[in-house]
Order: structure tokens, then sequence, then C-alpha cells
């Protein structure tokens, strides 16, 4: 046990910061890349039903996905910072009351959107683009995911914990094991040789297989092998810890918000166009292939953010600074890879999921569309993250809120209007533009006011 509990300093303050953020990242690319699988294969599936309301329907409830994960990141991430700090200072009490708080918070926080979001299923699908005739549909495949929500909200926050405390294996082997288990579960429930539920048995294989990460996760807190232990008189839900945890946690939850309003105001615009349904359909698909880029992106910063903070608290500035430059050329190189493997790939990736000729190509023009900048999302992203780190939490909101809020939805409000498909194709990289130029100028002021914090603290 005297090992663990020296893992967390031993990488957060004397591992060199670049393997130390490879290190945290790992796990948490694999805890989110997960989902993606999860939705990746329910698409996947889904496109054998040789149903194109079948891929709209499920490509409306992916705003509902982005909206849900960024509640699970609010409370996740920053548990995860605020507990990881607590381990590098020796208080593993203090730890175990943070993470039992907001597993217990999230626990009533997926008791609240499932019942709220099955109560009204159907105005929501509504507003994230469900025409008539993908709302039965739509309304199938969501049920499960709110059903979900009482599982994915604590057993993340129970992974982002466990990356912490640097448990690297039980967060992989919970995971890995979900996403698998959704893979197999998928067929048998969705198609007439098995259960025969269609879009219903995809959601509801994933729901299952969640819960299942769940269980794994929670056996392995309830059971004492972890440093954090979970135990009901930790659970002491104070302003000031739920404040803590928010503050970290919510630059996250809104860049994911700000996703999932783009993609609902791009369901929207699409809806007046002629192939309207089929531009939803291929939208859908392409929005789970990037949520896949998103997911890497993210996955490295939460592997970034515990170092830069630990460094900044102790104000070892160098190590601040060294912490900063890799993950401003990992976050940059992680999203160019993506792009380039997009682009090349894209009408391949594509007809993984539909032979529809007309989707095929709605679908790759827009999946180019969507990467064809994507160096704007690791930067700005990156950017948030550490002006949240230094206290800068008013400046780190508003990064987070340019991509796909500010500088996006007017863009997507305006151009299709004008010019119809071609508009939505060239929406986000206008957006990402006026991004990267807000970014590049936010560097030195970022710098120099880390530098003169770390002094003051």
């Amino acid at each position: 046990m005297s090992n663990q509990q020296n893992a967390s300093p031993t990488i957060l303050g004397d591992m060199h910061p670049s393997k130390a953020i490879v290190k945290l990242a790992l796990p948490a690319t694999l805890a989110l890349l997960a989902k993606a699988v999860y939705n990746i294969v329910d698409t996947a599936y889904i496109g054998m039903l040789d149903s194109d309301i079948a891929l709209t329907a499920v490509g409306v409830t992916v705003p509902l996905l982005l909206i849900m994960v960024s509640i699970e990141n609010i409370f996740a991430a920053g548990a995860a910072v605020l507990a990881g700090r607590q381990l590098g200072a020796k208080d593993d009490e203090g730890a175990s009351r943070t993470v039992t708080t907001i597993v217990g918070l999230s626990i009533a926080i997926g008791i609240v959107l499932c019942v709220g979001g099955i109560v009204f299923i159907e105005p929501l699908m509504r507003t994230f683009g469900a025409s008539d005739a993908s709302l039965p549909l739509a309304k199938d495949y969501a049920f499960w995911m709110f059903v979900a929500a009482l599982a994915n909200l604590p057993a993340q926050s129970m992974n982002c914990a466990a990356r912490a405390e640097s448990s690297v294996r039980i967060s992989s082997i919970a995971v890995i094991t979900g996403a698998a288990l959704n893979v197999i579960l998928d067929p048998v429930f969705m198609f007439d040789w098995g259960l025969g539920l269609g879009v219903a048995g995809a959601s509801l294989a994933t729901t299952v297989s969640q819960f299942v990460t769940f269980f794994i996760l929670a056996w392995f807190y309830l059971s004492g092998r972890s440093i954090i232990r979970l135990r009901l008189s930790a659970f002491r839900p104070g302003w000031e810890l739920i404040r803590t945890v928010t503050l970290i946690g919510v630059p996250t939850a809104v860049i994911q918000i700000c996703l999932s309003v783009a993609s609902s105001l791009t369901n929207i615009a699409a809806a007046p166009l002629p192939n309207a349904d089929e531009i939803i359909a291929a939208y859908g698909v392409v929005q789970r292939l990037i949520l896949i880029g998103c997911y890497v992106v993210m996955g490295f910063m939460q592997g970034y953010q515990p170092v830069a903070s630990y460094a900044f608290g102790a104000r070892e500035e160098e190590r601040f600074h060294q912490s900063v430059r890799f993950a401003l050329k990992g976050s940059l190189l992680l999203t160019v890879m993506v792009a380039a493997v997009y682009i090349l790939l894209s009408r391949p990736l594509i007809l993984l999921f539909n032979s529809n000729p007309v989707i095929v190509d709605f679908g790759k023009w827009l999946l180019i569309s969507q990467v064809a900048l994507y160096p704007a999302f690791g930067l700005c992203y990156m950017m948030t993250i550490t002006f949240q780190t230094i206290g800068e939490s008013r400046y780190g909101l508003f990064l987070s809120v340019i991509r796909q809020g500010l500088f996006y939805v007017p863009f997507i409000l305006i151009l299709p209007k004008l010019f119809g498909v071609t508009g939505i194709y060239f929406s986000q990289p206008a957006a990402d533009i006026l991004t990267i130029l807000v970014c590049l100028f936010s560097i030195k002021p970022m710098k120099r006011i880390a530098s003169e914090r770390m002094k003051t603290l």
C-alpha cells in the first residue's frame, strides 16, 4: 500500500512533465474512447438495418449525448484534479471525502437526468431536430440513454479518481470490458435472430455495458483495494468543495455543451434544405467520428491538467512551462493526425455506416469540413485548460465558448440560408480561423499571468 500512496506525488511532482502527462492521459483517453466505441458500434450496426430514417434518428440524439458527457465531466474532471492535489499533499482522507461526495452527487444527478429525460423525451427530441418520421425511433434510442445516466455519471467520477491515484489497470479493465460487451450485445439485442429490438436494442446494449463498467469500478472502491475509499461517512457535500470541483470541470463541460448546441443548430439548419433527412443522417455519422478526435484531445488534456496544476500550486515555474509546451505541441500534433486520417479516409469511413450514395457524398464533405482546420480545437481546448489552471477562470470560460458558440453559431445560422448545404460545409472552417487567431493572441498573456501568479502564491 505504501507504494500506491506515493504514486501520485511521484508522478505529479517528480516524473518529467511529458512522461507524467502521457501516463495520466492514457487511461483518461481510453475511458473517453470507450464512449466513442459505444456510439460508433451502435451507428455501424444501425447502418446494417438498411434504414436511412434509423440513422437520422440516432443522429438526432448526438446533441443529447454531448450534453450528458458534459455533465459527467463537470464533476469527474474537477474531482480528479482536486483529489490528485490532496493525495500529493498526503491528505488521503481529504481525497476520499472529495471522491465520495462527488460520486454521491453524480448518482443524484443521474437520477434527475433519467427521470426528467424520460418525462420530457418527445419535446427534447423535437428540439434536437427530430422530424415526424424519425421521432419514434429517436425516442426509442434516447430512452435507454437516459437510463444509462444512472451508471454513467458515477462511473466517470470513479474512473477519474482512479486516474488521480494512478490505478490505471482497473480503469482500463472497466472501460475495455464495457466496450467489448457492447460489441457483443448490439447484434444480439438488435437483429431478428436475437431479441429483434432494432434501434432500441442498440441503445439497450450500450446501457447494459455501461452498467457493467460502473459495477467493476464500484467493486474496486468498495472492496478496499484503492487508496481513495468510498464511505458513507465521507459524503460531505459542502459548498466550497462543490464550488472548487465545478470551477475546475466547467471549461470541459462548456466545450461539450457548445458542441451539442452546434450539432443541434446544424440539424435545424439542414431541416429546410433538399435531402434534409440524408444530410442529418450523414451529419450524425460524422459527429460520432468527430467524437473520437475530441476524446483523444480531451483525454490528453485530462493528463495535462493535474500535472500543470501541481506545478503551478508548488510554484515550480520551469516545470509548469515545460508542461504547457508539451501540451501545446501534443494537442496540435494529435489534431493534425486526426484531421489527416479523416480527410484521407473520409469516404471509406462513411461507407462503414451507410451505402446510400447520397448520404455517403454528404458525409464525406461534412467530415472534411469539420476537420479541415481541426488544430483550432486542440489549441483552444489546451488554452482553456491552462487559463483555468492559473486561476483565470473567466477568460478560460470565454475560450471554451468561442469555437462552437460565439463563432460557429452565427455562421451556421446565416450561411446555409445563403448557400444551402455548402454553407454548412463552410461554417466550421470559418469559425476555426477566428478561433486560432484569438488563441494565438492569448499565448503571451497566459505565460505572463502564470509567472506573476506563481511569484505571489
